[in-house]
């Protein structure tokens, strides 16, 4: 086997697929990369086909990323991909020669020469194979998205349902949803499904989801797909599949229809800072409490205990109630309003202690404001108790 390929675009293409390796594995081989030239077939000289495909895995996830490369020899390796990672880190800039001989696998640029050992391909297990694609989605669209609702994803791995993503499918719209019980994120994106009435409802894990979406790009489509154990995603060479949670999240539809709530919209950038720089004295669980005013067409931030205090006065609409004051723990808020990106935004209240809707504000018309359509992200919050005076 040898081929040779830019140092950067061996890097990026080690990087992608190393992310699915296991830190520490009773298998040695899991911890392994694979590299295979002879993937595609070759030409009638007995060349590769000029292209490299990098794979690795474990028990949870899977990853494949194929880059150009001009191959002299055909073949494949496998090879520890952490090591091969740290390697391709600090090699000069330029082209790179990769070759395997006999036990060895060697990697050389630009006077820089490293040898690694090769590990038994007969001991390493099949990828797994992509599900039935089921359509594509927006890459930009799709990264944004997860992003928004990870926030609100659990961290409790006893609790393993609650630290997914919901991925639901129903025909021309992906929803995705996350809960840790105190916080719930919606977000809806257009999607182009492969077949009329394609539907499916899925749990994918959150901190695998957030990686794959990072990684995939942020342009073309990627392509969904679903079975009964596991989801997988393919955009511009890379194919990566992640195994299913079991379970369901709670359905959030009966949550969030808000029964008479008052209605406050105040401008995003301004609430984002004041919440930034008033939660500077909010220690431990204290809160920021937010005390809106019709009259005063104003929201007054506290936070703090004693002499250890902030505030700050924002403007801002009320309809609906002549006064109301709610608060929220400092590090829920602060998430929920980085999720969002219009220039104002919209809170349905029902009081201290319950229910806080949280959307992008909304213009003259009822649209929103940032013009991605009704209802597409949606996070509520629970408000606590406000303990200031």
């Amino acid at each position: 086997m040898e081929f040779r390929i830019e140092r950067s675009a061996l890097t990026e293409a080690v990087s992608w697929a190393a992310r699915v390796l296991p830190v520490r594995s009773p298998v040695p081989v899991l911890g392994g990369l694979l590299l295979d030239t002879g993937a595609e077939g070759g030409d009638e000289a007995g060349h590769g086909s000029g292209r490299l495909r990098i794979s690795g895995l474990d028990y949870e996830a899977s990853a494949r990323i194929d880059v150009e490369a001009e191959v002299p020899r055909p073949g494949k390796v496998l090879v520890m991909g952490r090591r091969l990672l740290d390697i391709c880190k600090v090699l000069p800039d330029g082209p790179v020669e990769c070759a395997v001989e006999g036990s060895r696998f060697t990697v050389s640029g630009d006077g820089a020469r490293f040898g690694l050992s090769v590990l038994p391909l007969d001991d390493y297990p099949a990828l797994p194979p992509l599900p039935q694609v089921r359509g594509a989605v927006d890459a930009e669209l799709f990264a944004a998205a997860v992003a928004d609702v990870a926030v609100a994803a659990g961290r409790d791995d006893t609790l393993p349902a609650l630290t997914g993503i919901r991925l639901g499918l129903d025909g021309d719209t992906m929803t995705l949803a996350a809960t840790d019980r105190y916080r719930f994120a919606v977000r809806t994106v257009p999607w182009k499904a492969t077949a009329p009435g394609e539907s499916a409802d899925v749990l994918v894990s959150a901190r695998r989801l957030t990686e794959i979406a990072r990684s995939l790009g942020r342009s073309g489509l990627v392509s969904v797909a679903l079975d009964a154990g596991s989801a997988g995603f393919e955009h511009a060479g890379m194919r990566t599949t992640v195994r299913l949670l079991e379970g369901r999240l709670p359905r959030h539809e009966k949550l969030f229809a808000m029964e008479d709530p008052a209605v406050a919209v105040v401008d995003r950038a301004r609430l984002t800072e004041a919440v930034k720089r008033v939660s500077v004295v909010a220690d431990g669980d204290s809160p920021v409490q937010m005390t809106f005013s019709r009259t005063d067409a104003a929201v007054t931030l506290r936070a703090g205990y004693e002499d250890d205090v902030a505030s700050q006065r924002l403007p801002a609409a009320l309809e609906g109630a002549e006064e109301l004051t709610v608060a929220f723990n400092p590090g829920y808020l602060a998430d929920a309003l980085a999720a969002f990106t219009g220039p104002s935004l919209r809170l349905q209240l029902l009081g201290a202690g319950q229910r806080a809707l949280i959307t992008d504000g909304t213009g003259p018309d009822g649209t929103p404001a940032d013009g991605a359509g009704p209802g597409t992200h949606r996070h509520l919050l629970m408000s606590v108790r406000p303990q200031l005076v």
